[in-house]
């Protein structure tokens, strides 16, 4: 469902330099990406920067009409804090305020909506300062903004909240349909770029050219273990790709998911599977899912990063909200998971049972039918 911004200004504010907050981490920055694109049409001779955590920054590098990356330095003002420096911790968080402050922005757009960026929203200066009203305001984080946009409904999808917030402003959209990326909201898709990796996955697979592939990505963030799909299903997946006549390949989000990658290719047996290119950059990341026919994983970063560049996704949901986690909105999807009483959750669990219950044969129905209705808008198609 489309959000919808109830308390539009009524007049758009004048800005000559923007500054978006949204610090992490990487999946959250994807997804801010097309209501980017929409604030940077709307503003088009502005100067806009983006304040981020380093952990995050990656995303953004290359992003068309992004004037500046902010980083924000929480790795030094946590170590500070755990030494106990406590005068050290305050004159570099002072020092970001102080530096923040006099890049002197009229308008900052707070995507994130906790404590933390409702201070760095203040901090800044701006004379406008724009937020979400509750319930997607957390922590407090309306008291720091002078604008607050109110959404509805409640429960929609990170996509369609963002653009919300950007509606907010009273600007009529520019008449072109909402961005996706290579079309203006993130990473311009090389065409090059994506031919050589798909010759790059021939050559990895032992397949003939012209080959159509499907990528597995078993990996999420080390926080979240429990958003993942069993290695052994992994594998009974792989099996029935390549009895429908795609080659797969495994992707990892970095070295320390290398391994499970190679744990994923293994289980599923001689010759079905390879471990996909290193993709140092995000660019690469997303020539890799570009070269691809259909994207496999949970809810993750590198899933949001698939779906911007068109990649028809399957998601494999357990712990996730599947109505706040959805896909890009603009590209074919489909969400596979067994709803069973404890999930969603926000916590996870070791066990990860909600996960471990998808079937294999399941996974396999919904990308048959994503393949055959390439046109179809995500849904949910039950385990």
């Amino acid at each position: 469902m489309q959000a919808a911004c109830q308390n539009p200004l009524s007049r758009p504010p004048v800005a000559d330099r923007i500054l978006v907050v949204r610090l992490g981490a990487m999946g959250d920055v994807v997804r801010t990406l097309p209501a980017f694109a929409e604030l940077r049409a709307r503003y088009p001779a502005s100067q806009v920067a983006w304040l981020v955590e380093p952990g995050a920054a990656g995303v953004l590098q290359g992003l068309p009409g992004l004037d500046e990356v902010i980083e924000f330095p929480r790795r030094t003002l946590e170590d500070h804090w755990r030494a106990r420096r406590v005068v050290a911790f305050f004159r570099e968080a002072a020092g970001f305020a102080a530096a923040l402050r006099r890049r002197r922005f009229d308008l900052v757009l707070d995507f994130h909506g906790i404590f933390k960026t409702g201070l760095l929203v203040r901090a800044s200066g701006a004379p406008v300062r724009i937020g979400y009203a509750r319930p997607f305001a957390r922590e407090l984080s309306s008291a720091f903004v002078n604008h607050r946009a109110r959404v509805t409904p409640a429960h929609v999808s990170r996509f369609v909240r963002n653009a919300a917030l950007v509606d907010f402003l009273g600007i009529e959209p520019p008449t072109v349909p909402r961005a996706v990326v290579g079309a203006g909201s993130g990473w311009p898709l090389d065409p090059q770029r994506v031919a050589d990796m798909h010759d790059r996955l021939v050559r990895a697979t032992g397949s003939p050219p012209g080959t159509g592939f499907a990528v597995l990505h078993p990996g999420t963030s080390e926080r979240t273990p429990y958003k993942r799909y069993p290695v052994e299903h992994w594998g009974a997946v792989a099996r029935g790709l390549q009895r429908a006549g795609l080659a797969c390949v495994v992707s990892s989000g970095g070295d320390g998911e290398r391994a499970l990658a190679r744990a994923v290719a293994l289980a599923a047996g001689a010759g079905v599977a390879a471990v996909a290119p290193p993709t140092p950059t995000l660019a690469d990341l997303a020539a890799l899912y570009a070269a691809c026919r259909v994207f496999l994983g949970s809810d993750s970063g590198p899933l949001h990063v698939a779906s911007l560049v068109g990649t028809p996704v399957v998601q494999l949901l357990g712990p996730t909200d599947p109505v706040e986690n959805r896909p890009w909105p603009g590209t074919p999807a489909r969400q596979v998971r067994v709803p069973v009483g404890c999930s969603p959750c926000r916590r996870g669990c070791a066990a990860a049972a909600c996960m471990s219950v998808l079937p294999p044969s399941a996974v396999l129905a919904a990308v048959r039918e994503l393949l055959a209705t390439p046109g179809a808008l995500p849904e949910a198609v039950p385990a």
